[in-house]
């Protein structure tokens, strides 16, 4: 029970200040949190050092819950990912995250295609053929969960650990464009067979080949959900 109320104020805070709902420099009191949510004392103080750590909150003594601004935010941080997403400025997070999809994946794919173990090149090969074949069928959680694995699969075999680390962001957005009905009912054949494309070309040693077919799958990504964030302002965060 304890652990479930936990995440409850850490949910619920947390929602609120990504969504702007709670303005950066207000103060928030933990007895209006305990009432609200109807949580202790002990629970309020666990959730915002959880909170705190994500750079959301600060904790000022004798004056209460200070929320901080974006600049202060853990950003690559999937919870902070996905409260971003469920809220209206969806289409900010979306595009920053796509464009470093765009920046970052294409050369993962090529460092794959020159380092990637064998056994991690084969089991890429599979999961696309598996994409191919659930893609067609329309089911979209099941094409989601190989998609997952699919790009994971990827960057892990760059053998770049801070792309490796990546993984989790890129997780949270490819979920949030199928539950915010962003992806197509049936994915495009040409998407399909790119990723066919990606994982052949891993596995044949072929880096410019594994490159240029991952780009091609970023570049359609683009064209597919860049119409959530037209009236979207970019974030100049301060230094």
């Amino acid at each position: 029970m304890s652990s479930r109320l936990h995440q409850l104020v850490i949910e619920s805070v947390g929602q609120r200040v990504v969504a702007g709902e709670l303005a950066a420099g207000e103060t928030l009191l933990a007895e209006r949190l305990e009432n609200e949510l109807g949580v202790s004392r002990s629970v309020v103080r666990e959730a915002v050092r959880v909170l705190a750590s994500l750079g959301l909150v600060e904790s000022v003594k004798r004056v209460g819950i200070r929320v901080l601004p974006m600049s202060s935010w853990s950003l690559f941080d999937p919870s902070v990912i996905r409260w971003r997403i469920a809220s209206d400025g969806k289409g900010a997070q979306l595009r920053s995250l796509t464009e470093l999809r765009s920046a970052v994946e294409p050369a993962a794919a090529e460092l794959a295609a020159e380092h990637a173990p064998d056994d991690v090149a084969a089991e890429l090969m599979a999961v696309a053929a598996q994409m191919r074949a659930v893609g067609r069928s329309g089911d979209l959680q099941r094409f989601l969960e190989l998609d997952v694995r699919f790009h994971t699969l990827v960057l892990c075999a760059s053998g770049n650990e801070m792309f490796t680390e990546l993984r989790g962001v890129i997780g949270e957005v490819l979920r949030g464009r199928t539950d915010y009905g962003l992806m197509p009912t049936h994915p495009h054949e040409e998407a399909l067979q790119w990723h066919v494309d990606v994982a052949d070309a891993i596995q044949g040693r072929r880096a410019e080949a594994a490159r240029a077919a991952m780009d091609r799958i970023m570049r359609r990504t683009t064209a597919e959900v860049e119409q959530v964030w037209l009236d979207q302002p970019r974030q100049f965060l301060a230094e």
